[in-house]
């Protein structure tokens, strides 16, 4: 019979979870000075939210016409993400090349970058007079800044890292031999990433879309600088937050809870998958 490990001090054991810390109080303090600092505002949000008339606000042409067009524009730049970023993470995860580590720095930068800066690159690149918008546009007719496809392009731009870091991550905790055993059999490398790959990693390639989604359907900086604000054709929920801010600070509430009910959902939807993640 094996003997339960002695627990050190200030550790001790409960139940079937295992080993579990007791939080000294120098510790304690703080954890709850970030609880409260970071739950604060969204408390205050539910507290000074116009309940009584929040569904005239909510039901105005003006709320979902923006609704409407953020939802289109997430889930455009979420496919588009789909289907450049899942081979991107699986180069990135499954091949060796000279700067790699280069690559994957380069895909990941939109993370830390700020969206300001993110809007001002892309009109440089692809703008009436940019790099490549020049050329799309004296040879195809096609201008991109401030237009709805504009939206899509920022929005993909900064969200499909989530999307890259999740499916590389996926993919890097599978098992390759499945992929080598169907090569073995005659499969081509595309059949076995179809008919292999993709089923093993689904799971990430989901967790990933929802959190490309939801990071899109809160794009601000990038947006407001690439695309512009205006209603109906480019003015997404955020711009329409700040722009209700100005004039109608109970309208901009109204907005911003429903994005607070869209970020809450997307949380929920994640729960199982960080919780199978890290069990």
């Amino acid at each position: 019979m094996t003997s339960r490990p002695t627990p050190p001090t200030g550790l001790r054991w409960r139940g079937r979870g295992g080993l579990r810390a007791g939080v000294p109080l120098p510790l304690l303090l703080p954890a709850l000075a970030g609880l409260v600092f970071l739950l604060l505002p969204l408390l205050a949000l539910l507290i000074r939210a116009p309940w009584s008339t929040l569904p005239d606000q909510l039901t105005s042409a003006a709320v979902w016409q923006a609704l409407r067009l953020s939802l289109v524009c997430a889930t455009a730049a979420t496919a588009v993400s789909l289907v450049v970023g899942v081979p991107l993470a699986w180069v990135l995860a499954r091949t060796e090349f000279p700067g790699r580590g280069l690559v994957r720095a380069l895909v990941t930068l939109p993370l830390v970058l700020p969206p300001v800066v993110g809007g001002v690159a892309l009109l440089l690149a692809l703008g009436r007079n940019g790099v490549v918008g020049r050329w799309l546009d004296s040879w195809f007719g096609i201008t991109l800044p401030f237009t709805t496809t504009g939206v899509v392009l920022a929005e993909a731009f900064v969200a499909m890292p989530f999307l890259v870091i999740s499916v590389e991550g996926t993919l890097r905790a599978a098992d390759p031999r499945y992929e080598e055993a169907a090569t073995t059999l005659g499969a081509s490398r595309f059949t076995a990433f179809r008919r292999v790959t993709l089923p093993l990693v689904a799971p990430g390639i989901a967790a990933g879309a929802v959190l490309a989604w939801a990071r899109a359907l809160g794009e601000f900086g990038a947006t407001i600088t690439f695309a512009g604000n205006f209603p109906g054709r480019t003015q997404t929920m955020p711009l329409a937050v700040y722009l209700a801010l100005q004039n109608d600070p109970d309208a901009a509430i109204a907005l911003s809870l429903v994005l607070l009910a869209v970020s809450i959902a997307v949380l929920a939807g994640l729960r199982d998958r960080w919780m199978t993640t890290t069990s």
